[in-house]
């Protein structure tokens, strides 16, 4: 078995990464991971069950590798496993929920975990983040059930657990499953010096007129190494919002997918929420012949800004132009505004 580390090596020599002391820490507990849960299992009759293996809770700021090295990890260990983002997750939860309580089952998440954990040694969750209270109000007593079954969860985080959920609604009800998280899973803060994604598209062009989709292609796979990526659809209020490719923390829609629907300000805080960059394409230019549209779009903005979101996008004008006659355009130069700082390097997102 090629060790963990080996791995990152190769990796650092291929050019594909730089060598960082913080991963390289992160990979050594990834690597004792991997180790436990590819021992055989014990055989014969009175053999016991295999002791639960510790996971990790690996947090740290944006671009610091946290997903590369989850995913390279996942892709190492030969065991029952299953790698899924945080929010698709959640949601795959709230649906089946959904469907258990039309049968007047007394306890709908007891089934719901189990079928989770049936065959399961392994859980990979990225981008852990709570701000829905209904799943704030089931997540101790499902991973209670995860951990108990003998699956190994790990998961990355900008958070740290103790920052999970931070002035939610009933807050002192969830915070027992931080203590849940800090007994089943070694809490390791990834402190790289470098954020690399952004790194990645330092110095790059972030807002394409007239729009370009073979550069927005190309900054996508720069950012997320995934050609084939899946939808990420979200729960917002009972509503499904569907982001059409999601990979890595990225999301990738059409203007009219984002701001052609019925969406509010629920719907962009969850999208802002679920993603740390957001690539639109086909911005068009803006008038009172696509009013609501407009005004769709100056939400979605506000909600990206104040989520320190990255924005990359083709349209059919600069900021500035975008939107300059007609009822709405005066206070569309707020917006503009904040597009010109969203598009700079120093923005955070």
């Amino acid at each position: 078995m090629t060790a963990l580390k080996d791995l990152y090596d190769a990796k650092v020599a291929a050019g594909e990464i730089v060598a960082d002391p913080a991963q390289l820490a992160a990979v050594t507990q990834l690597d004792a991971i991997r180790t436990a849960l590819q021992r055989p299992a014990p055989r014969g009759l009175f053999a016991k069950k295999p002791a639960p293996v510790k996971g990790v809770y690996l947090w740290g700021d944006v671009g610091r590798g946290k997903s590369m090295l989850m995913d390279m990890f996942v892709a190492a260990t030969d065991a029952p496993k299953r790698r899924v983002h945080f929010h698709a997750f959640m949601q795959e939860v709230q649906t089946a929920l959904h469907e258990v309580r039309k049968t007047q089952t007394d306890d709908a998440l007891k089934p719901v975990g189990e079928a989770l954990a049936k065959d399961l040694r392994l859980l990979a969750l990225d981008e852990m983040q709570v701000t829905d209270i209904a799943d704030a109000m089931i997540l101790g007593r499902l991973f209670k059930m995860l951990f108990d079954a003998g699956v190994t969860v790990v998961t990355t985080s900008n958070r740290v657990p103790d920052d999970l959920y931070k002035d939610g609604l009933n807050r002192p009800l969830f915070v027992p499953f931080i203590a849940l998280i800090k007994q089943h899973m070694n809490v390791v803060h990834l402190q790289a010096a470098t954020d690399y994604r952004q790194g990645r598209i330092s110095g790059e062009q972030r807002w394409f007129t007239p729009p370009d989709r073979g550069e927005m292609d190309r900054l996508w796979l720069a950012l997320t190494d995934d050609p084939a990526p899946k939808p990420l659809t979200l729960i917002v209020k009972t509503r499904k919002v569907t982001l059409p490719a999601f990979s890595n923390g990225v999301a990738r829609a059409d203007f009219w997918d984002l701001c052609g629907q019925p969406l509010g300000p629920a719907d962009y805080l969850a999208i802002a929420d679920a993603c740390r960059v957001l690539m639109v394409d086909n911005i068009p230019q803006l008038s009172s012949e696509n009013f609501n549209a407009a005004k769709r779009l100056v939400t979605l903005i506000d909600a990206l800004y104040e989520a320190k979101c990255g924005l990359i996008a083709s349209a059919a004008a600069r900021p500035d132009d975008l939107f300059t006659e007609g009822e709405g355009a005066f206070e569309f130069q707020r917006t503009a505004s904040r597009l010109h700082e969203m598009l700079s390097d120093t923005w955070v997102g």
